[in-house]
């Protein structure tokens, strides 16, 4: 059996997590035939910390991770850089679970939280990380209702947290815009495409990574062959790690729905507009409104804001959604920092998610040798992370509670036949929006 890609992963310019980075070495891309004991496709969260896995847990055993693009210019540097420990499920009303899974869940994100300081530390990373927690940040009353049925939530899980009002919130971000919020120090901040890089140039020693590597054509049996435009790796075992683009392989193809996220970062600002501003030097928020825009000051002195959303089951914006989310964004931005009118938005770009309707990933054996770990459901850097070790392990034979938990979970329902499906995400994502009110 063959799996033949219809798409390959092409993301525009523009990251500003990417851009603020200093360029990389040439990439090193596929130009021969090779074999591996291990194939792992897609360099992102899962990717990486499943390929440091097999390489801690089988030295010796030849490991091969294959990039569509550049490693950190795809979905995984994209992201807003929040490892959640605490349940956070995108598609509720207040991320919230009933309680029984979300104290199952807890412990898996942490322990996923765990492997990256682990990896950071190993790797000498510090410097794209900070440990100063996530904000929910509420702007009207609805929010601050959310913000006290979620933090009597957290109180119920026995978690830590610290409820903030609007001084809190002014004296922490120099803003006076949110009217409340909640504080959780477990929430671990990273730089995405710093992160992404950083592991995979700390692989290097012991993991092949070649960029700029699509994996065209999977086919199955006792070896598996791998064929991309330079050359075939015909491999023992292959892991597919690449998200939303495993329907691209026909797998789970009418399971996945695929949304397109927004982001801007300014320029970096200068002493005069750090003292108008005021506040801490790094700060995260999320909306108390799911809708609404996460926002955050980095250590480099800039602010990223992110918000508006697409279902884009063909896994690309057009022209006009680019338009009007950055215009979004500015409004956004001059909304909450009117002492900076001359702030302006240096990159813009957007990013791709995967979600399943009954929010649950694809993981495990899909065929023979073939695994996969991916849907991450809005969560990637901390379920990813998680996902990855996890099928690693899994592929590996080994066994734990964790696994069994993954796999004890329900396949993705199948999508709502077409037009009904589109129609249906576009009007709740409108709805949602419209609802966000001033936490967008």
């Amino acid at each position: 059996m063959a799996l033949s890609a219809t798409r390959i992963p092409s993301d525009p310019g523009g990251c500003g997590w990417y851009e603020i980075l200093p360029s990389p070495p040439p990439a090193r891309s596929l130009d021969h035939d090779i074999t591996a004991d291990w194939v792992i496709i897609g360099a992102g969260f899962a990717g990486l910390s499943a390929a440091h896995r097999i390489a801690a847990e089988a030295p010796g055993e030849r490991v091969v991770v294959l990039d569509a693009q550049r490693v950190g210019w795809g979905a995984a540097g994209r992201n807003s850089g929040f490892v959640i420990d605490l349940p956070h499920n995108v598609q509720s009303e207040d991320y919230r679970g009933d309680a029984s899974s979300d104290l199952q869940e807890i412990p898996m994100n942490r322990y996923a939280i765990d492997y990256a300081r682990a990896m950071i530390d190993e790797y000498g990373l510090q410097s794209c990380m900070s440990d100063v927690g996530r904000i929910n940040a509420a702007t009207g009353q609805a929010g601050l209702q959310a913000l006290q049925s979620y933090g009597n939530h957290l109180q119920s899980l026995n978690e830590p947290f610290t409820r903030l009002d609007r001084n809190d919130l002014r004296d922490i971000t120099g803003i006076d815009y949110y009217s409340g919020g909640i504080h959780t120090p477990g929430c671990l901040l990273i730089q995405p495409a710093a992160y992404i890089r950083g592991i995979a140039n700390g692989l290097t020693s012991a993991v092949e990574i070649y960029e700029n590597t699509p994996a065209q054509v999977i086919e199955a049996g006792d070896v598996k062959r791998v064929t991309t435009p330079g050359g075939v790796v015909q491999g023992k075992n292959v892991i597919l790690t690449v998200n939303g683009h495993l329907g691209s392989f026909g797998i789970f193809s009418k399971r996945l729905m695929h949304i397109m996220l927004y982001a801007s970062m300014t320029h970096e600002l200068n002493q005069e507009q750090k003292r108008q501003l005021g506040g801490n030097s790094e700060w995260g928020i999320t909306p108390a409104h799911p809708m609404g825009s996460t926002v955050r000051r980095i250590r480099e002195d800039r602010i990223v804001v992110r918000n508006w959303i697409s279902y884009n089951p063909e896994m690309k914006s057009s022209t006009a959604q680019l338009r009007r989310a950055f215009k979004q964004h500015e409004k956004s931005f001059h909304r909450r920092f009117p002492m900076l009118p001359d702030v302006q938005m240096q990159y813009q770009w957007n990013g791709a998610l995967c979600l399943s309707r009954n929010s649950v990933p694809v993981f495990g054996e899909v065929e023979k040798g073939i695994y996969a770990a991916c849907c991450q459901n809005g969560l990637g850097a901390s379920k990813g992370t998680l996902n990855g070790v996890l099928i690693a392990d899994h592929a590996m034979g080994k066994s734990n509670a964790m696994i069994d938990t993954v796999l004890g979970n329900k396949k993705p329902v199948k999508l709502f036949p077409e037009p009904f499906m589109s129609l249906g995400a576009k009007a709740r994502l409108w709805w949602g929006l419209r609802q966000a009110g001033g936490d967008l």
